[in-house]
């Protein structure tokens, strides 16, 4: 479960790191984690839930290690679905967008703010370069939901189908065979040198299960 106060209590340090420690100038954290709890708990969310968030973020914690600049990387975190419509293609651009204007506003340096906002582009396609840390820590950590345990995995993707009830079966199984066929062609899954000895193998298996249900 998400605890709404452990996570405000996780932005104010991560803003406070970003802008250059806790005591540095800055407005007051709180309207901008507000701001982006709500948005995490709109209607039409499933799985890109508060719940998923907090899951990025413990797995940024155990990736921190492989990041150049983890503020940038934890605050991309907090905005990579910031905005988040499935009915839209242009959720990753928006919520970059929104994370220029308000860490702009909450007083941190644009070079960092302009660190989170390339990140969280990247989360479009996934494919960090390989002198890339900081992409390849976020993007592990987005993806790491694919190495879950078997319960876990299955309630994953029954949350994604919830999130595009509006899609028709047949269009939807042929649409997520597709991403995960994707998936499976990529020559590896997880960047990190932690994702690809403990997450590679468990998610491979996942998206061929995943893959042979669809196909049924």
């Amino acid at each position: 479960m998400a605890d709404p106060d452990a996570l405000r209590t996780r932005f104010t340090r991560t803003l406070e790191a970003a802008r250059g420690g806790p005591d540095s100038a800055g407005p007051d954290p709180a309207p901008y984690v507000d701001n982006l709890l709500a948005r995490w708990q709109e209607p039409q969310r499933r799985y890109h839930t508060l719940v998923h968030l907090t899951a990025v973020l413990d797995h940024v914690d155990v990736l921190e290690e492989h990041a150049d600049d983890p503020a940038a990387v934890r605050l991309a975190a907090w905005f990579h679905d910031a905005v988040y419509n499935p009915d839209r293609s242009e959720n990753e651009e928006r919520s970059a967008r929104l994370a220029e204007r308000a860490l702009s506003e909450a007083g941190v340096p644009d070079a960092r703010t302009a660190e989170v906002a390339r990140l969280v582009r990247l989360t479009v396609t996934h494919a960090p370069a390989d002198d890339d840390r900081d992409g390849q820590v976020l993007c592990d950590a987005d993806l790491a939901i694919l190495a879950a345990p078997p319960s876990a995995y299955a309630a994953y993707t029954a949350a994604v189908r919830e999130e595009y009830h509006f899609v028709p079966n047949d269009a939807f199984r042929a649409g997520r065979a597709a991403i995960l066929r994707q998936l499976l062609d990529l020559p590896r899954l997880f960047r990190t040198p932690y994702g690809k000895e403990e997450w590679e193998a468990t998610a491979r298996y996942n998206l061929r299960g995943e893959l042979a249900l669809l196909m049924d």
